[in-house]
């Protein structure tokens, strides 16, 4: 009994003193700023301003104003409808995801607004103006017209995006009192507050150069606007707007800042011909903890003044004490040699089970994968709760998981029916899975570690927010062009990276692709194959063979925004098989019919039908001019560099699929075809 009360009392000494020095560093957090300036006088076309300003759609440099000019009026197909934007090439900080605190920013620009004299004499689809925009991504151009390149049909109602807008054009439809005005748009068209110019006497479209100032103080979260003309060189005394304006909700840590402007049927040449920009957010300097080797200092410093404290204070002690002392270490000498005997029955006892505790939590640098627990996956996903899936297939369920650290991960939990299938070698199962873990390439999605406990295999992926592409392929939304194209080569490079290094992904689709936070493409959810011993060259033969002809599929997938197999209406059921139909545009040289219209009149069609082009001679048979993924990259990457012709006709013998398919390689009678 003594024993465990001195074990105990040594235990609260050393969590009093954890305590303390815990206490000691969340009181010693100290707030630092985290500024951002950049300034620019001028856009004339000059290697910095290149590196600095990203361009998309219809935006160019001026050199005759040395302005960044929206629409390109140097393009062939005229300024009507067009849509486009110059954005700040770096991301900004402008939230502290802690206090969820926005960021103070101030900006200056001055602008030009001039109508163009191809202006047709219509009211349908008209919309000319400018905005200052942060939005979440440098990939994204809006609609034309009176989105002003805001935003477009694949921004849904959580899409986070701030807006000031100078509009030109009076849209009922989004509540425009006039056609004079500023508008404050919050991650929607439909601006939520609106600044009537003509009560200041202001005109946007006097064709004279105006300067705006926005000032945004994020901890009061007050938004002032002033605007004036450009030989102004002061601010005006009084803004045209100051209200409280919270804007966190629709920020998140990182942005990017620019300008958007559009045109419709009525056209309008929008000039920025200056701009400077400044910000200021709170982040925290955290103290170290005991786990850092400054935290392990201090506690070392911490421990040799007690320690000092007693032996001057030992002194004063009378020999009683140093009795009591004596028996405190024999009765502690007694306890530990008990421990000890205990301890060593325990491990003997248990040795298994130790061995693959210490593979669990054995230190490991940051980022490696490792093997996690069940019971630590199980709390991640509070018991694999029906309200954490994601999603599922024939190989198992897909879960959402917190991990300890805060840390979010996507894990696949595979199926007793998949893991029970007859030739099934599990072993070689977490073989795949722990190569695959130690793969790294930006394209594809990183595995954090796997669990095997029983007959439970789960394998644990790097969470991706902007989830998988065929809910934006096949949603509601559309992505535009630019961004699909851009998905097409990253899942190519992806792939190639596979195969280089003896690999295959064995599970090709929509559903197997994500978008990062900048929606950049990462292959995921690989299909990891159950088969006996067959020869791995034939095995890796086949799968690779089977990536391009998933890659072919893919590809015409996501240029026409609709999955491979498709319900249709009776009259229509030659189109409802994907491939069957795209050959059958190819042979009648239709191929335009398969772009999905959704996308609007910003697509390069030449673009498109070349790429469509390379997804069907990845559809061909193996002997019959199939591309490796390595020469699929180069095509895509130099769309200059000319391609196999195609044969006139659909080859016979093509690679079979259905909608249900997972992975064809893992069919050898399929793989028989190649």
């Amino acid at each position: 009994m003594s024993s465990i009360n001195y074990i105990f009392l040594i235990f609260c000494l050393f969590n009093l003193e954890t305590h303390l020095v815990s206490v000691h560093s969340s009181s010693s957090d100290v707030p630092i700023n985290v500024t951002k300036h950049f300034s620019f006088p001028n856009f004339i076309n000059n290697p910095k301003i290149l590196h600095d300003v990203k361009l998309l759609g219809s935006a160019k440099f001026s050199n005759e104003k040395g302005s960044l000019q929206i629409p390109n009026e140097s393009q062939d197909t005229g300024i009507r409808h067009q849509a486009g934007r110059g954005l700040y090439s770096f991301p900004i900080r402008l939230l502290d995801p802690t206090t969820k605190i926005p960021a103070s920013f101030q900006t200056t620009f001055s602008f030009q607004l001039n109508n163009s004299t191809t202006d047709v004499k219509s009211d349908y689809g008209g919309g000319s103006g400018l905005a200052f925009i942060i939005v979440p991504d440098e990939f994204t151009v809006g609609r034309p017209g009176p989105w002003l390149a805001m935003l477009n049909d694949a921004c849904e109602n959580d899409y986070k995006a701030v807006a000031i807008e100078f509009d030109t054009r009076m849209n009922h439809e989004f509540g425009d009192p006039n056609d004079n005005h500023v508008g404050i748009n919050l991650g929607t068209i439909v601006s939520d507050k609106i600044i009537n110019l003509s009560d200041f006497g202001v005109s946007l479209k006097d064709g004279f150069v105006h300067h705006a100032w926005i000032n945004y103080d994020g901890p009061q979260k007050r938004m002032e606007i002033f605007l004036g003309l450009a030989n102004q060189e002061v601010i005006p005394t009084k803004p045209i707007f100051s209200e409280i304006m919270d804007l966190s909700p629709f920020l998140n840590e990182y942005m990017f800042v620019g300008f958007s402007a559009s045109t419709g049927n009525h056209t309008q040449i929008h000039n920025i011909l200056s701009w400077n920009f400044s910000s200021t957010s709170q982040a925290f300097l955290h103290y170290p903890s005991s786990e850092t080797c400054q935290g392990k200092i201090l506690l070392e410093n911490t421990s040799t003044e007690t320690t000092a404290t007693t032996k001057k204070s030992s002194k004063d002690e009378t020999p009683r004490s140093f009795l009591i002392f004596v028996a405190a270490v024999v009765l502690s000498l007694v306890a530990l040699i008990c421990f000890y005997f205990i301890s060593k029955y325990r491990r003997s006892a248990a040795k298994s089970k130790s061995s693959i505790d210490e593979e669990i939590h054995r230190p490991r640098p940051p980022n490696k994968p490792r093997r996690f627990a069940f019971s630590e996956l199980s709390s991640s996903t509070r018991s694999f709760s029906e309200i954490e899936v994601l999603g599922s297939d024939l190989r198992g369920v897909y879960f959402r998981g917190k991990l300890g650290n805060g840390n979010q991960v996507a894990l696949k939990r595979f199926s007793t029916q998949f893991l029970n299938t007859h030739g099934a070698d599990k072993k070689r199962l977490l073989k795949e899975i722990k190569v695959i873990s130690h793969v790294r390439h930006p394209n594809l999605l990183p595995i954090k570690g796997w669990c095997q406990d029983k007959t439970e295999i789960i394998a644990v992926y790097e969470f991706v927010p902007n989830g998988s592409l065929d809910k934006w392929l096949f949603g509601a939304g559309v992505l535009p062009w630019t961004r699909r194209f851009k998905v097409i080569k990253d899942v190519a490079d992806g792939l190639s990276f596979l195969h280089n290094k003896q690999l295959a992904h064995k599970n090709l689709k929509c559903s197997s692709v994500f978008l990062d936070v900048s929606f950049r493409a990462v292959l995921g959810d690989f299909g990891f194959v159950l088969m006996g011993a067959e020869s791995k060259q034939f095995e890796l033969a086949v799968c690779n063979g089977a990536d391009v002809f998933e890659f072919g599929i893919f590809v015409l997938e996501v240029i026409g925004g609709r999955p491979r197999v498709e319900e249709m209406d009776e009259e229509k059921q030659d189109e409802r098989n994907l491939l069957d139909f795209a050959w059958n545009l190819h042979e009648t040289n239709e191929k335009v019919k398969l772009v999905d219209r959704r996308m609007g009149s910003l697509i390069n069609l030449e673009q498109a039908i070349h790429v469509m082009e390379i997804g069907l001679l990845c559809t061909l048979n193996e002997n019959k001019g199939r591309p490796s993924m390595e020469q699929v990259v180069e095509f895509l990457h130099d769309m200059e560099k000319p391609i196999p012709e195609l044969p006139r006709t659909r080859p016979v013998a093509l690679f079979p699929y259905n909608s249900a398919n997972t992975g064809l390689c893992n069919n050898y009678s399929c793989s028989l075809k190649l």
